[in-house]
């Protein structure tokens, strides 16, 4: 087959997948993802659930860079998601997974630019929570995942068929007890608030507009 007939057919096979204002939606939202867990959630010792959860586990045992373990995990819950959320949430993961590394690489080579909120443990959950969840919630929107954690609880969701916040919440819960292993309880407290204001906000963002959109037609 030409190469010309080949490119025609994967852009018709992939019409409006890779828009230009979904890449820029995927890119803010893993901007913002890795942004917060790099200057807030690292520097206050607090941690995330799911993926997020796991790279700051085995970054803090283990040393390994979140740019090298975000790819491997996601790849790990993406091999595991793929039959249930289909080729094109796949092919958006990719642009997303790779843009985290990217932006979690940029990150690591720049002093924290937020000021410590580790006095503010409250405060480091509540803008933690919500800026993350809002980084997600930009990502999913498109049809993507920003880490293998949204693929993960997004297959919870089709399969169980319950509401993606409830579906972040329990992946979310079992890495927080596994955290208890550097974690101290009260900072698993503060965790836990940040888990949970950011899964209500990916369900806010996914969600946001939507309702009125149907309610149109």
């Amino acid at each position: 087959m030409p190469l010309k007939k080949r490119l025609s057919n994967f852009a018709e096979r992939n019409n409006g997948l890779f828009a230009p204002e979904k890449i820029t939606s995927i890119l803010l939202g893993t901007a913002i993802v890795s942004f917060s867990i790099y200057n807030i959630h690292q520097q206050a010792n607090i941690t995330e659930g799911g993926v997020l959860g796991m790279i700051l586990l085995l970054n803090h045992w283990f040393g390994i860079s979140p740019s090298l373990l975000s790819p491997v995990l996601d790849a790990f819950c993406y091999a595991l998601a793929f039959k249930y959320l289909g080729r094109n949430f796949l092919k958006a993961s990719i642009v997303s997974t790779l843009s985290l590394a990217g932006f979690f690489k940029l990150w690591e080579q720049l002093p924290p630019i937020l000021p410590d909120l580790s006095a503010h443990p409250l405060i480091a959950a509540l803008a933690g929570g919500l800026l993350v969840g809002v980084g997600v919630g930009l990502v999913i929107r498109q049809g993507g995942s920003s880490g293998g954690d949204d693929a993960l609880a997004l297959t919870i969701s089709k399969v169980v068929r319950c509401r993606i916040a409830h579906a972040y919440l329990a992946t979310d819960i079992a890495v927080l007890l596994l955290s208890l292993s550097y974690i101290p309880l009260r900072c698993i407290a503060f965790s836990l608030v940040t888990v949970t204001v950011s899964s209500l906000m990916v369900d806010f963002v996914q969600n946001l507009g939507r309702k009125r959109k149907l309610e149109k037609y």
